[in-house]
């Protein structure tokens, strides 16, 4: 009988699922990945295999719209395809673990209890992440399950790094700059030595770019400070989120548009960002593809932000060896990674414009004095060898 381990990443309208396998007396191995995406509009499942091949494409109709169905769904497809193997545990992308969760963590009910309390500092995210845990425990509640936050990588930065210059009083409720997308950041630090040994131990910033986007900024593969703060709202421009804007633009909002709390908060999570700017589109594809000049300021606006960010966060290194790009924009988009190279050319960034078109893994020239590289991210890796960890799992170290 073989063993499974389970990896959900559940977001608003989609479920992201990784299934890694142990045959008996064998090690961990991925076996299959894919989401469910459109959940309550117009849902739709795909999955591949280890190879990338694609396993599994259909439209799953109404009947999935919320996370109980859509996991359910999931259940269904797995049990098919894996009946008779054993799940031994879930391990679950959770974005905020605020100040105390500082490790992936086994989830009990007290757990959950004080995750609850965080909705509110992303609110875009945690309910839906907290949402599928229920979902699994209802379904399979002596399955144990495992948490990974985003924001675990971060503790331990330097106190002004975590700082939030506000009363003392305000800040003993926990508010403080935590940071994001650390699950992203704690795999590319740990396949640096492997892919880019020669910045693995130095001074790294690494560009997370995707709908969402962050910078961190690493000595040694540990965090040293982050473009995020106390809420993924901070930071670079993204999606439909504006990143880092004068706190007198909320207290506008507020005082003299008079618009509600829920409003703004709708406004700052869900319509903001390159949605706002371009009017045509929150995805960098389709900007890059657009003749619309609203869409042209859209990305000058990003890759602005962008380099704008690394020369602040190369200050807080007091130098910079190495550049990584990583997630679906920094991965995938020639184009924007040459425009942030090419604005961060002041540090000592040659780019090597045949390599960048190649998509690296190196794309900076061999006398750059800065090198710039492509490292695909894979957060349910981490998630999964995290969740092997911590339930005494052997042989789990995923590969």
């Amino acid at each position: 009988m073989n063993d499974y381990v389970l990896v959900l990443n559940a977001g608003s309208s989609s479920l992201k699922f990784s299934v890694y396998m142990r045959p008996e007396g064998g090690d961990w191995r991925p076996q299959s990945r894919g989401q469910i995406e459109g959940i309550g509009t117009a849902p739709r499942f795909f999955a591949k295999d280890a190879s990338s091949a694609v396993i599994a494409k259909e439209n799953l109709g109404d009947a999935v719209c919320d996370a109980q169905s859509a996991l359910e769904s999931l259940a269904d497809w797995l049990r098919d395809r894996y009946g008779g193997g054993r799940i031994l545990g879930v391990g679950h992308r959770v974005v905020h673990g605020g100040a105390q969760f500082t490790a992936p963590t086994i989830v009990t009910p007290g757990v959950m209890a004080r995750l609850r309390e965080l909705i509110p500092l992303a609110p875009l995210h945690q309910p839906y992440n907290l949402a599928a845990i229920d979902a699994v425990a209802q379904r399979n509640p002596g399955v144990p399950q495992v948490a990974c936050f985003d924001t675990s990588f971060h503790r331990g930065q330097p106190a002004v790094a975590e700082l939030v210059p506000l009363p003392r009083d305000i800040r003993s409720k926990g508010v403080q700059r935590y940071g994001f997308h650390g699950l992203s950041y704690e795999y590319i630090a740990s396949v640096m030595p492997e892919v880019a040994p020669d910045i693995a131990s130095g001074r790294v910033i690494v560009a997370h770019l995707g709908s969402g986007a962050s910078l961190c900024a690493m000595q040694g593969g540990k965090s040293e400070d982050s473009s995020f703060g106390f809420t993924a709202l901070d930071g670079l421009c993204m999606g439909t989120r504006p990143g880092a804007i004068d706190p007198g633009v909320v207290l506008y909002l507020f005082q003299s548009l008079g618009l509600s709390a829920q409003a703004v908060e709708d406004m700052l999570y869900k319509k903001s960002g390159l949605l706002a700017i371009s009017g045509v589109s929150n995805d960098m594809r389709d900007l890059l593809d657009s003749d619309e000049p609203n869409a042209r300021l859209a990305v000058d606006f990003f890759v602005y932000r962008a380099a704008k960010e690394i020369g602040a966060l190369a200050a807080a290194l007091r130098g910079l060896d190495g550049l990584v790009f990583t997630a679906g924009i920094g991965e995938n988009s020639a184009e924007v990674r040459r425009r942030i190279c090419e604005a961060s050319a002041w540090l000592g960034l040659e780019l090597d414009a045949q390599a960048n078109l190649g998509h690296g893994p190196r794309i900076s020239s061999a006398g750059s004095r800065l090198s710039a590289w492509v490292i695909p991210t894979n957060e349910e890796m981490m998630i999964a060898q995290h969740t092997g960890r911590l339930l005494g799992l052997t042989g789990t170290r995923a590969r």
